[in-house]
């Protein structure tokens, strides 16, 4: 890998305290549905913690690459955090990624109760492949991550990148990225072949290890 990367799930946004799932990029990018005051809060602490990380492993902040899904919730929550970093969110060092955005679960769960999640999972863990009616698997959501990790490793070189999205695509998201680092066969040079490598059930039925909590921050590779 050519940079370094760190994930943060949004913090604690307005559909989380209404508990419900909003997944579509049309719902998503209304500014009714940003971050709540607490999760403002809790984006300005990531900030701190994450300069704090950059001084102590020397990392200047022109090195730092801020990425993010384009749903208010994690634009606002990169907003923020870039404000803490003294970055400018106009400026080249924040990107917004449309393959970044959240996994859409489809019409039948979306601005239902997060109480259905469980359903979702419980589909994810069944057979990773398959679709929730209209919306899209696992294995559906690894493909844009595929091309979100391609078009950040060429854009960028010897950077820290900040990831900031949402729940399932960043479980995702470390579960391809640990498997691939772990993978071992004749295309382990190859970033892109070793993703596809491991775009098998038995891996990505286990995305809810990497579980985040709204407004965690935490290193991949």
């Amino acid at each position: 890998m050519k940079n370094r990367y760190w994930v943060l799930r949004h913090g604690k946004s307005i559909p989380n305290e209404m508990g419900l799932i909003v997944s579509s990029v049309e719902n998503g990018k209304l500014e009714h549905y940003k971050l709540a005051p607490e999760g403002i809060k809790q984006a300005e602490l990531v900030g701190e913690s994450f300069l704090k990380v950059l001084k102590e492993d020397k990392v200047p902040l022109e090195n730092v690459r801020i990425c993010y899904s384009p749903f208010s919730r994690t634009t606002h929550t990169a907003q923020v955090v870039a404000s803490v970093l003294d970055i400018s969110f106009e400026g080249p060092q924040c990107v917004v990624l449309d393959d970044l955005r959240e996994r859409f679960f489809g019409p039948s769960y979306e601005l239902k109760s997060h109480d259905k999640y469980p359903d979702i999972w419980t589909l994810d863990a069944k057979d990773p492949f398959m679709q929730p009616e209209g919306g899209e698997s696992v294995a559906d959501v690894v493909s844009r991550l595929t091309n979100a990790l391609i078009n950040m490793e060429s854009q960028f070189r010897g950077c820290t990148v900040l990831v900031v999205s949402h729940g399932d695509p960043l479980q995702i998201f470390q579960t391809i990225l640990n498997a691939a680092e772990d993978y071992k066969g004749s295309c382990e040079n190859d970033l892109t072949s070793r993703i596809q490598a491991v775009k098998i059930p038995s891996v990505l039925s286990q995305h809810r290890k990497f579980a985040l909590q709204t407004g965690e921050l935490r290193s991949v590779v």
